[in-house]
């Protein structure tokens, strides 16, 4: 990226805000303490835009939680389309055999890179496998995937803030906004 960043300058709209995204996170996580109740859960963050909803949705569950992490890749650089090859970066680093896992997403989008991630942790052999996703972009998915917690769903715009990047730049936002087309239409 060698243009000048400019935070908050380059974006067009805020489509959900901070109080929004705090207000939701406090409802799914009494909802996943709920329905498991009495169970042990595990988190599976995929690295790196889930992090801070990981980082407070954990901390609105109100039952035992253990944590793992993965990151798993189909973009490119400042790539805004998936090319649809998926590699694990990191892998988790304990078993999820016989657990409840919640794999937790900052966006579904196509949907290529969660249906990749959901059969190899089936491969793992977990007791149960659910999804909780902050925000779901419906208009984009090519693969059909069962999402049980969704926060937000979304118009087909490119968003950033919240964890969600355009360049690795703009995951401090603290809410989700819409980056200006020019910024990511520009050559680098």
């Amino acid at each position: 990226m060698t243009r000048r960043v400019d935070l908050h300058g380059d974006i067009g709209e805020i489509l959900v805000s901070e109080d929004e995204i705090q207000s939701k996170v406090v409802e799914l996580g009494r909802r996943i303490s709920v329905d498991y109740a009495e169970r042990q859960l595990t988190l599976v963050s995929v690295l790196k835009g889930s992090l801070p909803f990981m980082a407070d949705l954990m901390r609105a569950i109100s039952i035992p939680v253990r944590i793992d992490l993965m990151e798993v890749s189909s973009y490119g650089g400042t790539a805004t389309e998936s090319s649809g090859l998926v590699r694990i970066l990191k892998d988790l680093s304990a078993t999820i055999e016989g657990d409840d896992v919640l794999i937790v997403e900052d966006i579904i989008d196509t949907g290529l890179t969660l249906n990749y991630l959901i059969r190899y942790l089936r491969g793992k052999n977990p007791a149960t496998l659910r999804i909780c996703t902050l925000l779901d972009k419906p208009a984009r998915r090519l693969v059909d995937i069962p999402v049980d917690y969704i926060g937000f769903t979304i118009p087909d715009q490119f968003v950033v803030g919240y964890g969600l990047d355009y360049g690795e730049v703009y995951r401090n936002l603290r809410f989700v906004g819409v980056l200006k087309p020019e910024v990511y239409s520009e050559p680098a």
